[in-house]
């Protein structure tokens, strides 16, 4: 199994989210993968994860979103980091506002890689202390060491 570390790059986490809406969000999600080794337009990942928001909310609860899609030219699973301290209507399960979001995109025919990587972030955010402690990070390395430190944690445990 990949840990997080390795395809979670430290440049494509965000402490500073300020969407005003659910497609904003998905956009700037979307802008965070310039920054890793994906060559594909922002524009294309925004689609394809409003695509699958139609289809239902990635708004698991608790103030957590998982938005994700799949790609056809991509070399692997990808994932972004973004927090946003007021946090934003996006039609969570739970109805209550989202603060962190957590972008997964992972390549056409892995279906199994990409449904463990959800799996995954999933499980490690339903931890509340993890949860505060993204939110409270001062810096995007500061939320990047959090979570990958829990997902190591969780990887020995």
């Amino acid at each position: 199994m990949l840990t997080l570390a390795e395809i979670l790059p430290e440049r494509c986490v965000s402490t500073s989210l300020d969407a005003t809406s659910k497609s904003e969000v998905l956009r700037q999600l979307a802008t965070l993968y310039t920054h890793s080794d994906l060559t594909v337009d922002p524009e294309t990942i925004s689609e394809v994860l409003e695509e699958r928001e139609r289809l239902a909310s990635t708004g698991v609860g608790s103030g957590v979103a998982i938005p994700h899609g799949r790609l056809t030219d991509i070399p692997g699973v990808r994932l972004v980091l973004g927090t946003h301290r007021a946090g934003v209507d996006f039609d969570a399960v739970d109805g209550r506002p989202v603060h962190i979001f957590v972008g997964v995109l992972a390549p056409d025919g892995q279906a199994s890689q990409h449904l463990k990587v959800l799996a995954r972030v999933s499980r490690l955010l339903r931890d509340p202390q993890l949860r505060e402690r993204l939110l409270q990070a001062s810096s995007p390395s500061e939320a990047y060491r959090c979570l990958i430190e829990m997902d190591e944690r969780l990887s020995m445990g």
